[in-house]
């Protein structure tokens, strides 16, 4: 008996709690690891302009039909099942100054509402033949629409 009153009377050990900050982790195909410390911020990834892409599709598509895979625009729009008419809008944009073209390419992302530029607003653009004039008016619309490297 006298063992069993003395554990009564003993106090029971000290305990210390650890602290420790972790994340989990992506590594290689989709595996998961745990990682001290805290998770790095992740990028912020901005929407990339609409017609950045209309305007890579436009020169993709003149390079299809330059290089023979397609013979005419009709077959190009029965590819990419769209309308003749819209395949002529989207190819309207080869039309542009080379630096122009070059400019809507790498237009930034933006992060907030809607793209500073639309297709819309570059068709009449387009649609001049004269690359100073088309630069102008570029020039004009792009001051007007503010310029989308601002956050």
């Amino acid at each position: 008996m006298s063992d069993l009153s003395n554990k009564a009377n003993e106090t029971p050990p000290r305990t210390s709690a650890i602290r420790r900050t972790f994340h989990i982790a992506r590594v290689d195909r989709g595996a998961r690891e745990v990682r001290g410390g805290t998770a790095p911020p992740r990028p912020r990834t901005g929407q990339l302009p609409r017609l950045s892409r209309l305007m890579a599709l436009a020169i993709h598509f003149d390079h299809a039909l330059a290089s023979g895979r397609l013979r005419s625009q009709a077959d190009l729009a029965r590819a990419g099942q769209v309308t003749r008419a819209r395949l002529s809008q989207i190819m309207n944009l080869c039309n542009l100054a080379p630096d122009l073209q070059e400019e809507l390419l790498f237009l930034k992302p933006y992060f907030n509402g809607r793209a500073p530029i639309t297709e819309r607003q570059i068709r009449p653009i387009a649609a001049e033949p004269n690359w100073d004039k088309q630069r102008r008016r570029f020039k004009k619309l792009t001051g007007s629409a503010g310029r989308s490297d601002q956050e």
